[in-house]
Order: C-alpha cells, then sequence, then structure tokens
C-alpha cells in the first residue's frame, strides 16, 4: 500500500518545496500501531518505526539519514537543522533549515503540526504545537528562527496539519484560563458544550491566530481531524480505547534543489 500524505494547497504551489502531513496509511507496523507510525518514542517494533520512516524519507526524495525530527517536549525551543546531529536528538518542539536534501519534520498524535516556508531566502521550518507549546510561543519561536537566517515574515507561507478538530477537543471547566491569562481575545477559541460545564477548544485557529500575530498572513489549516479519522493517529482516541500507547504521525518539509 502506498503513502498517503495531506498536503496544503499553497505549500504545494511554492516552488522549490516538498511538504507531506503523513497519515498512518503505508506503513509496515501492527496492532494498536497499524500503518505508518513513525513515533521513535512509541513502543512500537524499533525496526518497523525505522522502515515508515525510510519511507517518508524516500516519499520525499531524500536518503533516510536525511530525515530529522526531535525528541519533544512541548516547549518553545528551535533547534537548527543545517547539521546533524549524533544519537539522541535534542529535546525542542521546533526545526529550522536551509540545507536541500534535508527534510525536518514534527511528530504529532493530536497536536497540531505546523509547516512553514520562505521559498525566495531557501529556509524551512516545523514545529510541534500542541496547546502548552502553542500558548508559550513555538509559532513565534520558529518564525523568528527563520527570520534569523534570512527568511522574511512577510514572505513565509504556513500550514497546520492534522490535529485534534474543534469539534472534539473537550477541555475542563478550568482550561481556558491558561489563554484567557494571555489575552482576553482567547476566548473566542472556545465554545461552552451544551449540558455540560466543559468546553471545545479549536487549536487549529489558536495555532493560525499565533502565526498571524509573528506575522505570517499567509497561513491556512488542512482541516483533518486526528480524533474522528481512523487513517490518522490520535492519542486521545487511544485512551478512550484504553490501548496502552499510540502510533505518531509525520509531517515533514524539505528543500528541493543541489544538496
Amino acid at each position: 500500500m502506498s503513502l498517503a500524505p495531506y498536503s496544503d494547497e499553497t505549500l504545494a504551489r511554492t516552488p522549490g518545496i516538498r511538504h507531506g502531513f503523513f497519515s498512518r496509511t503505508g506503513g509496515v507496523s501492527e496492532g494498536i500501531y497499524a500503518g505508518l507510525n513513525c513515533g521513535l518514542g512509541s513502543d512500537d517494533d524499533r525496526a518497523h518505526v525505522h522502515e515508515n520512516r525510510s519511507r517518508v524519507a524516500r516519499a520525499m526524495g531524500i536518503a533516510p539519514d536525511g530525515l530529522r525530527t526531535l525528541y519533544q517536549v512541548h516547549s518553545a525551543r528551535v533547534v537548527d537543522a543545517d547539521t546533524p546531529w549524533d544519537g539522541t536528538p535534542p529535546e525542542a518542539d521546533a526545526l529550522v533549515c536551509t540545507r536541500p536534501g534535508v527534510a525536518i519534520g514534527a511528530l504529532a498524535a493530536d497536536c497540531a503540526p505546523v509547516l512553514l516556508a520562505d521559498a525566495d531566502a531557501g529556509v524551512i521550518g516545523a514545529a510541534h504545537a500542541g496547546w502548552r507549546g502553542a500558548r508559550d510561543g513555538v509559532v513565534a519561536a520558529v518564525v523568528e528562527a527563520m527570520c534569523e537566517r534570512g527568511a522574511d515574515r512577510t514572505r513565509i507561507v504556513a500550514a497546520v496539519g492534522p490535529c485534534i478538530g474543534p469539534e472534539s477537543y473537550e477541555v475542563g471547566p478550568e482550561f481556558p484560563d491558561h489563554f484567557l491569562e494571555q489575552d482576553d481575545d482567547n476566548s473566542k477559541f472556545f465554545r461552552e458544550k451544551s449540558g455540560s460545564d466543559r468546553y471545545l477548544f479549536d487549536l487549529p485557529a489558536y495555532v493560525l491566530s499565533r502565526l498571524n500575530l509573528a506575522g505570517v498572513s499567509r497561513a491556512s489549516a488542512t482541516g483533518q481531524d486526528t480524533y474522528r479519522q481512523d487513517d490518522l493517529f490520535s492519542y486521545r482516541r487511544s485512551c478512550h480505547r484504553m490501548e496502552p500507547d499510540y502510533g505518531r504521525n509525520l509531517s515533514v518539509i524539505t528543500l528541493v534543489g543541489d544538496a
């Protein structure tokens, strides 16, 4: 079975860039990880995860050792991926890159993956934006890191990939306070769930708002809901099914050109 990544229309039209928001379709993992589990932090068979990641790399037109992801910790830290690292990946939640032949990726299973590019400057970025990282500034941090490498925020194109959707992200009554302390206007990302004291949170819209505040006006969301779609891994769905672990979706971007 071939891989079946989702894509963003604007990024797809951008010359010199290749990207993909990969679903679980087309991998070798089995059981609760069935499909294209790319999470080295899962308890899946290590050989299966490496084969899945190799398939993603080949689909992106790069060598398997050219795919770089992080040990994600829900932070606002950004790592330069131009130079490879030995051993354990750095603890951070965003990468920037200026080298063709290298693909940078964000792993997620409900959190929002964000892919960014300034094709004119030859600078790309990838970020893992869960609610905490998004609130604490990972989006602004990756945009700033791209600009430090020659990007112009007015030229950056960004896409928020598959993540838990606004109809699925149920949160407790205290949860909105994390965002209202930041800005009262963040109340627009919450709506009351009928018949309860709980709320529904619009994570992709919040992440898009952070991109806009960082000066990125050309940003959109692909719109898939990881919780509701079985072709995507979902941490929350796995918890509701009382599964012991979960797979990770991988979203990747690379510069196309002379390595």
